[in-house]
Formats: C-alpha cells, structure tokens, sequence
C-alpha cells in the first residue's frame, strides 16, 4: 500500500499564524505521520474518517473529508453507502446532517480548493446558526401548524 499518493494536510496555510501548535500537529502528525502509514490504504482511512466524522456529527470537517475520500478512489455512490451504513449505528441525526454535506463532494475539486470554500464560508456564517453546505442545501423550514 506505499504505493499511493502522499496525503498532505493544510494545517499551517489554513492557521499556522495563529494556530501554529495546532498547525504543526495537523500536518506533521495526522497527515505527514498518521495518513500515509502503509497499514491502511489513503482509501480506506478516508471511508474510516468519513464514517467517524458522520458518528460525531462533526459536519464542519466532513466537507473536507467527503472530497479528499473522492480523491483517494472512493466513489459517490460508496460514501452515500458509508453514511447510510453509519446512520442506523450512530444515530439519526447525524446521519442526516452528513449526508446533507455529501452533495458538495460530487464536485470533483481538489483539496485546497475544499479549504478555501470552507475558509470562505466560516467566515460568512453567522455563530450558532445552520450550517449548510452543498449546492443541494434546503432552507429551513417552519414546522408544520397542526
């Protein structure tokens, strides 16, 4: 499995000026060290974060992930499955979230481009609010009156 591209973190770009601890350990460990281990295919550790990040409901880095999982060889159709798959284990909320933030992983985009979009909009969104990624995200809609 060493024959597969290096995985490369953006943790300094992203916020090495005010981050740089945080930086350091993004790339140097999680992705210099970690993701490019040969124990596991860059295939499989993206279906794995996928997975995780879904069970967490931490939908702010499965953006990120979904689009470098379609960068490691896993395909649309195996994520919608990943996060169906997680969804009747970890809860349905989270799996509806998740699969929420899949549509914008259709894009094939790369990796800095994933950053920046999601850099872009941290910026725009209001503290608290909805987070809606995805070019398929619905507005919120009101409760129905009984």
């Amino acid at each position: 499995m060493t024959d597969q591209p290096k995985q490369l973190g953006g943790g300094r770009k992203m916020f090495g000026d005010f981050a740089p601890k945080l930086a350091e350990l993004t790339d140097d460990v999680l992705f210099e060290d970690v993701w490019n281990r040969p124990e596991l295919s860059a295939r499989d550790r993206s279906l794995i974060t996928v997975a995780v990040l879904t069970a967490g409901g931490n939908t702010a880095q499965l953006g990120f992930h979904l689009g470098r999982a379609i960068e490691n060889g896993v395909t649309q159709e195996e994520l919608i499955e990943a996060i169906t798959h997680v969804t009747l284990y970890a809860g349905w909320p989270q799996g509806m979230s998740a699969m929420g933030v899949a549509p914008s992983s259709s894009s094939q985009t790369t990796s800095k481009e994933h950053h920046e979009h999601r850099t872009l909009r941290a910026h725009h969104e209001k503290p608290g609010g909805p987070v809606r990624r995805g070019r398929l995200a619905r507005p919120n809609r009101a409760a129905p009156r009984v």
